[in-house]
């Protein structure tokens, strides 16, 4: 049975890790999908990595309210309607404490993770079918502080308090958002992460994040994609204003 059959959905950060295992999975269980980016190059290696004739591409800024417009209307004009929005674009910006980080950087991650949030739900929701699904990607950053990673961490917690409040104000049309919080995933952004940690030992910075993690390694791309399309399917027709942590148990002790 194809859990997304006749739905459609819009995938931000659609070209990276997470966003394209994400929608390679949709495509397979049914849906039509947009997949948004800021790199029109690599948008166009996912479309011919993919090959899939429900899969098509924007090239958008979300943190830009124009750019956020365009893909929406891009996205209705070929294919009428939206069920399914996934906020998935995201930035880690550097490693640094609160007292050195570079204001332009905060802004910067600010704008992406956060703003570009704001903004997909303030022009996304709007349009969606009665009975759609929003997932917003946090981290487990949204819910435990990293040293070093104050932007990111901030940003991160920002987006469950938007979504708690979205979900409140769109439960009337059975809109559900929620959140999924992924630990370590073995993706480029963690690469540069490790290497923005310690230049000079990067695979130390790996070992030490698969040590506080009970189940011993990084999650992959594909295992973040399993808990999107369950929040996008009906199967999660009862589920709103919640977190869902995929960590492999990081954050139980």
């Amino acid at each position: 049975m194809l859990r997304l059959k006749g739905k459609v959905a819009v995938i931000t950060g659609g070209a990276g890790g997470i966003g394209l295992a994400t929608a390679k999975l949709f495509l397979q269980e049914g849906a039509k999908v947009v997949i948004v980016d800021i790199d029109r190059e690599v948008l166009e290696r996912a479309i011919l990595a993919i090959d899939h004739e429900n899969l098509s591409i924007c090239v958008a800024d979300v943190s830009k309210a124009t750019d956020t417009e365009k893909f929406v209307e891009t996205t209705l004009e070929v294919h009428g309607k939206i069920d399914i929005f996934f906020a998935n674009a995201g930035i880690e910006g550097v490693s640094k404490p609160i007292t050195e980080y570079p204001d332009e950087i905060f802004d910067k991650v600010i704008g992406v993770n956060l703003k570009g949030v704001w903004l997909g739900c303030k022009h996304v929701i709007p349009k969606m079918q009665r009975g759609g699904s929003v997932i917003i990607t946090s981290s487990v950053a949204g819910l435990k502080g990293f040293a070093g990673l104050g932007a990111y961490v901030a940003s991160k917690h920002a987006v469950v308090g938007l979504m708690r409040v979205a979900a409140q104000e769109n439960a009337e049309r059975k809109i559900r958002v929620n959140t999924i919080h992924p630990g370590p995933v073995n993706n480029n952004m963690m690469r540069r992460i490790e290497v923005e940690m310690s230049p000079s030992s990067p695979d130390e910075v790996m070992k030490g994040f698969e040590a506080a993690v009970p189940l011993g390694r990084y999650a992959e791309s594909k295992e973040i994609a399993e808990m999107a399309l369950f929040l996008a399917s009906d199967e999660s027709k009862y589920i709103t204003g919640t977190t869902h942590v995929v960590d492999g148990g990081m954050l139980s002790s």
